[in-house]
């Protein structure tokens, strides 16, 4: 099963908002919540650690956004559920 495309670009911009507050100071709480993102970024995309995470949920969301153009240009549905 794959993880929506919109979860992941969530999880993404999650991970650098959290990248720059952790590069401000590590505190607790934004510790817990980078933990809590990298974990969950894994676990959407079949990897073990960081940076395989990301490299691969860009991937999708690059190849997840260009199938929903060619559905649109092909009159189909969108990722998002919307007739194109």
């Amino acid at each position: 099963m794959l993880t929506h495309p919109a979860v992941l670009a969530r999880l993404v911009e999650e991970y650098e908002m959290e990248s720059e507050l952790r590069a401000a100071g590590p505190h607790g709480p934004v510790r817990q919540q980078m933990e809590d993102v990298v974990y969950t970024l894994c676990v959407s995309t079949g990897t073990c650690d960081v940076d395989a995470a990301l490299a691969a949920a860009r991937e999708r969301l690059r190849t997840a956004w260009f199938d929903d153009a060619e559905a649109v240009a092909r009159g189909g549905r969108t990722l998002s559920g919307a007739a194109g």
